[in-house]
C-alpha cells in the first residue's frame, strides 16, 4: 500500500505548519504552556449496526435486538453508527435495476423501522449517527447498479440532498447530542462503479465541497443546529481541507494497513492466497509496520482538531482471517493513538465477522454470552481506551 501523502494531505500539513510556525515565532513564551487542542466532538465509543446495510432487504443482516443496546450501555459504550443503503427503504422492483424515477419513492414502513432502531438506541443513552453508505449515484462497494453518478450528474446530487432532507425532517426535533448525520460513506472516485477492484482516488476538492454544501443546506433547512459529519476523502483516509469552514465534523478510518485489517478479504485483494504473513510490529512484504507509521498517518487528523474541526473514527476493526493476537496488537496501537487525541471510534461491527460477538474467528477462546460467542479480549481492549 502506498504510504506517500496525497496532494491534499501535503497541502493541509503545509498550511497548518505555516500557521503553527507563525504562532511559535511571534509568541513562543505566551503559548508554550497551552494545553493540546480539545476535540470539538465527544469521544464517542461504540459500533456500526448493519441492519440496513444491504440495498436489498431480502439479503439484510439479522436485525439488532434491544439486548444489544443494553449490553453496549452496560459495557460503557455510548455510540452507534447506522450505515444505510438508500434502496433498502425504497419501493421498486428489486428484480430490475432501479431507475431515476424510483429514487424518491420512499417506503415509510421501512423508514419507520429505521426510526424505531434509532429510538431504541436512544433509550439506552447511545448517540446515533445516520450514514448513507449507499447514496444516489455512489457507493464505495459494488453489487448494485446506480442509474447515475453523484460526482457528475446534477440530478443525482439533487436526489442525494432530497434523502438527507427527509432524514433531517424525520428527526427535526432531536437534539444534536442524540443524533448526527454522516453524509456519505468513504467518498472516492472510481474508474468503474461496478468493479469492486477498480482503481480509486480522491474526489476533487471542489466536488466534495459542492456535495457537502448541498447536503448540509438540505439538513439544516429542517434544523439549523443539526450535527453533520463528513467521511474523509479517498475512502475515508484523507482530511478534507476544502470544507474546514463549513461547521462539519470529519470522520477518519481505523483500517490502515489493509494487510492487517483486511487480510485475505476477497473484496480488497484480488489474490488472497499469496499474501505475506501479517505481523505487528514487523516487516510485512516491502513495509515495516509499526505504531510510528500509524502516528504519521493520523497526524493530519490531529492538525484538523487544532483547526477547531471535530474528528471521529466512524469505522475501524479487522476481518476474522487476521491472527487474533496480531489483530489485538495492531488495534491496541490504533485505539491508543485515537484516545490520546480525544478521538472516539466505532467498531465495524457489533455482531459478525469484524465484530465483538460471533466473529467466526478460529483462534479465539470465546466466552458464552447469552447464546452468543463473545470475544472477551477484544471487549477488554475496547473498554480500556
Amino acid at each position: 500500500m502506498d504510504s506517500r501523502p496525497s496532494n491534499n494531505r501535503r497541502k493541509f500539513l503545509k498550511q497548518t505548519a505555516l500557521i503553527s510556525g507563525g504562532i511559535i515565532t511571534t509568541a513562543n513564551s505566551v503559548f508554550s504552556n497551552i494545553a493540546p487542542a480539545k476535540n470539538p466532538l465527544p469521544q464517542w465509543k461504540g459500533f456500526n449496526l448493519l441492519d440496513f446495510f444491504s440495498p436489498d432487504p431480502r439479503k439484510s443482516r439479522p436485525q439488532s435486538k434491544e439486548q444489544y443496546f443494553k449490553w453496549m450501555s452496560e459495557w460503557g459504550f455510548d455510540f452507534v453508527r447506522i450505515p444505510m443503503a438508500y434502496p433498502s427503504y425504497l419501493k421498486f422492483d428489486r428484480d430490475e435495476n432501479i431507475t431515476i424515477k424510483r429514487v424518491r419513492k420512499i417506503n415509510h414502513r421501512a423508514t419507520d423501522r429505521i426510526e424505531e432502531l434509532v429510538y431504541l438506541a436512544h433509550k439506552y443513552n447511545l448517540h446515533v449517527s445516520l450514514n448513507l453508505h449507499r447514496a444516489p449515484g455512489f457507493c464505495v462497494n459494488a453489487g448494485f447498479h446506480e442509474p447515475y453518478n453523484l460526482w457528475k450528474d446534477e440530478e443525482a446530487l439533487e436526489d442525494f440532498a432530497y434523502h438527507w432532507k427527509f432524514w433531517a425532517k424525520r428527526f427535526k426535533n432531536t437534539s444534536r447530542k442524540k443524533i448526527s448525520f454522516d453524509l456519505l460513506n468513504e467518498p472516492c472516485m472510481r474508474e468503474d462503479m461496478n468493479d469492486q477492484h477498480s482503481k480509486r482516488g480522491s474526489v476533487p476538492g471542489e466536488l466534495y465541497r459542492k456535495m457537502a454544501l448541498r447536503a448540509a443546506a438540505a439538513i439544516r433547512s429542517q434544523n439549523p443546529d443539526h450535527l453533520i459529519i463528513a467521511d474523509g476523502n479517498n475512502v475515508g483516509k484523507e482530511v478534507i481541507p476544502e470544507i474546514v469552514d463549513l461547521d462539519i465534523a470529519q470522520s477518519c478510518r481505523g483500517y490502515n494497513p489493509g494487510i492487517i485489517s483486511h487480510y485475505k478479504a476477497p473484496w480488497v485483494f484480488k489474490e488472497v492466497d499469496n499474501l505475506p504473513e501479517p505481523k505487528w510490529p514487523g516487516q510485512v512484504g516491502t513495509q515495516y509496520l509499526s505504531k510510528a507509521m500509524l502516528e504519521e498517518m493520523y497526524q493530519p487528523w490531529v492538525e484538523l482538531i487544532k483547526q477547531g474541526v471535530g474528528v471521529h473514527c466512524g469505522e475501524c476493526g479487522c476481518w476474522n482471517k487476521t491472527p487474533h493476537e496480531v489483530f489485538l496488537a495492531w488495534f491496541g496501537d490504533v485505539l491508543s493513538i485515537l484516545s490520546s487525541h480525544g478521538i472516539g471510534f466505532a467498531l465495524w461491527e457489533f455482531r459478525g465477522s469484524f465484530g465483538l460477538l460471533d466473529s467466526g474467528r478460529e483462534d479465539v477462546d470465546y466466552e458464552d454470552w447469552y447464546g452468543h460467542k463473545l470475544d472477551r479480549k477484544l471487549l477488554t481492549l475496547l473498554t480500556s481506551q
